[in-house]
């Protein structure tokens, strides 16, 4: 692509957070360029300054942050040193914008039509109030949101994920830009919908032929969605070249790292294994084994208000039936919606069944006493998604491990210490970190220390949320293999919840779908993707990015 004209050209680019003697270079003089319709990816973990990169282009670094040498230019003009007023007037016309987190980038007291509308009304495209109201519509419609005219009364809540992300990507394009920064736009989100939002963004930009500068940290999706890659670690780029050419070959032993550890292609190599050897651990043979976990024709209905005072039972979950033996892992898997983590709840007593019945280690669960659910808590234990939100950030690391040991009066202060470190050291943390608070830790340190409190009261089972859906793919690795780990040291048995079936591929025995409330299929993991009964089942190991690709050396 030389002889063509580039786009955006960035020429040894630094970019330094803090002031005076404070400062710290955090990208070392990064240079690539993107050419008109050309799809590139910037691909590394956290930190590894890919995300800072893109929004130094668009001067929109955080607090501090600055650039401090280099050059970006768009067109031939130099973006660095341009006044502010022009820089807005760039921002939407000429630069299109897709953040990471659709909800903390919408206003929630502000309906959706009226933020589209304020960014056409900003860039220009339209002043009086009825071609605004028309574009905004068209803008929505083109994001593919169906019935835009009524979801444009609508508030971000109100929305789905899906539906929140189709926004801020309509909201990127509205203004026709020549250049997309698109800042992991769909990690929030299920392989299915990722899936359409992605071939959607594709499309888009296809037929205005739009740049698209796309940040993600999965390399089997920026393979399967980008020209060229670049792979970013601790601000600089090690590697870069056309997408699978990268995936076939990589050269850097960072860049064989993500190819190893991506879980949309560690599944597929998983996959090849067993059809070569041919060795599928059947179904009944697993289930032959006694079961610690027993959920039978589990039903959940919600009432929900409708005008007056009427209300209409809502199914969440229905008759839902699995089993889980001792030391091994049922994946639910499903999209969002589906009731996995409905069914999440009642296990683990959070949620009262309607109807069904829940058995743990033999006995029924669903009416038991207060004290004896509280006895329970010590033989089953939750891993959450988020583990910002289920940390205290007023309360050290130590105190909040040792919190469930003190809520069961397990032990004394100097027990309880003894036992908090030897935690630590079980999830590969140092034990100095005690002493520290939540917000001091990165989300895979956060995301342990849930691990270290889950295992405080060593419990024989383990309900994991959508524990890892929230990682970058190398910490992702690092938690998939420390839970192998300590499921076969303590013999542990884990109901994990995801929607993301390359994960399963990698970290479950048993494997339950569930769609609208229901199982549509279940068996052990190795049968369910080598043969798939449903349509739905094979429609989410489709959407499994880098699927069709080639592979190098892992």
């Amino acid at each position: 692509m030389s002889n063509e004209k580039t786009l955006l050209s960035v020429r040894d680019l630094k970019i330094s957070f803090g002031k005076g003697k404070k400062q710290r270079e955090v990208v070392h003089g990064v240079s690539f360029d993107v050419y008109p319709g050309e799809t590139v990816a910037i691909v590394g973990e956290s930190g590894s300054g890919k995300s800072t990169t893109a929004t130094a282009v668009i001067d929109l670094l955080p607090g501090t942050g600055q650039v401090t040498g280099g050059s970006v230019t768009l067109d031939g003009r130099e973006l660095t040193s341009m006044k502010r007023a022009d820089m807005e007037r760039l921002r939407g016309r000429e630069i299109g914008y897709v953040p990471q987190d659709p909800m903390s980038n919408l206003n929630p007291v502000w309906s959706v039509g009226f933020q589209v509308k304020e960014t056409i009304k900003a860039n220009g495209l339209a002043s009086n109030r009825r071609d605004v109201h028309r574009m905004a519509v068209e803008v929505l419609q083109n994001a593919g949101l169906a019935d835009a005219e009524r979801r444009m009364h609508q508030f971000p809540h109100q929305f789905s994920g899906g539906m929140r992300q189709r926004a801020l990507i309509g909201i990127g394009l509205a203004a026709d830009p020549k250049l997309l920064i698109a800042d992991e736009p769909t990690s929030a989100l299920d392989v299915t919908v990722q899936r359409v939002i992605l071939d959607h963004l594709a499309s888009l930009t296809r037929d205005k032929g739009t740049s698209v500068l796309f940040i993600t940290h999965d390399l089997g999706l920026a393979a399967e969605r980008a020209d060229r890659v670049i792979v970013m670690s601790r601000g600089e780029i090690v590697e870069s070249g056309p997408s699978r050419e990268i995936l076939e070959n990589p050269q850097h032993p960072y860049t064989k790292r993500l190819v190893a550890a991506a879980p949309s292609l560690a599944s597929k190599r998983i996959q090849a294994r067993v059809v070569e050897s041919g060795s599928t651990e059947q179904t009944s043979v697993l289930l032959e084994q006694k079961p610690v976990v027993e959920v039978v024709d589990l039903v959940k209905e919600y009432q929900i208000r409708g005008g007056g005072l009427r209300s209409t039972p809502f199914r969440a979950v229905d008759g839902v039936s699995f089993q889980i033996p001792k030391g091994k892992t049922l994946a639910l898997v499903g999209e969002s919606g589906s009731g996995k983590s409905t069914v999440a709840k009642m296990v683990l007593q959070l949620e009262k069944a309607t109807s069904g019945s829940v058995f743990i280690e033999g006995r029924e669960t669903t009416s038991m006493s207060r004290k004896e659910v509280f006895d329970l808590r010590s033989r089953m234990q939750p891993v959450f998604q988020d583990p910002y939100g289920s940390l205290d950030p007023m309360r050290s690391l130590g105190a909040l491990i040792a919190e469930p040991l003190k809520i069961h009066g397990v032990g004394d202060a100097a027990s309880r210490r003894a036992r908090v470190h030897e935690l630590l050291e079980q999830v590969a943390l140092p034990t100095s970190l005690a002493e520290r608070y939540p917000n001091e830790l990165s989300g895979g340190q956060r995301q342990r220390i849930a691990m270290a409190r889950a295992l405080a009261l060593k419990p024989s089972i383990i309900v994991l949320d959508e524990a890892v859906s929230a990682l970058d793919v190398l910490v992702q690795d690092q938690i998939l293999t420390l839970l192998n780990d300590l499921q076969s040291e303590l013999d542990l048995t884990y109901l994990f919840i995801t929607h993301d079936l390359a994960v399963v591929r990698v970290a479950a025995d048993l494997v339950a779908v569930m769609e609208k409330g229901r199982i549509v299929e279940q068996g052990t993991v190795d049968r369910v993707f080598a043969s798939p009964e449903q349509e739905y089942t094979q429609r989410l190991l489709n959407a499994i990015p880098g699927k069709d690709l080639k592979l190098g050396a892992a």
